[in-house]
């Protein structure tokens, strides 16, 4: 285990109490421990880092061919005869 260490700034999710949070690290048990001193509030998290998790398939990371998809047609665009200046 290794010297407990106050955090700076950080505020307890309790008491709300800042500059009151200590934490500290057990590698043996591969755990971070904090506890506020003001309140006795203590909270342990895991240090063993897990595998990401694969990214959601979606339109947005697909590949993308750049050649559209079906037949394609020319339209030609007539313009109104009624609002044609003469």
């Amino acid at each position: 285990m290794t010297t407990k260490r106050f955090i700076a700034g950080a505020v307890c999710p309790r008491c709300n109490e800042m500059d009151k949070i200590r934490a500290w690290r057990d590698d043996e048990a591969e755990k971070q421990y904090r506890e506020c001193v003001a309140c006795g509030y203590e909270d342990e998290q895991s240090t063993v880092v897990q595998a990401q998790p694969q990214e959601i398939a979606t339109r947005v990371n697909q590949p993308h061919s750049s050649a559209p998809e079906g037949d394609t047609a020319v339209i030609n665009f007539v313009p109104n005869p009624g609002t044609t200046k003469l």
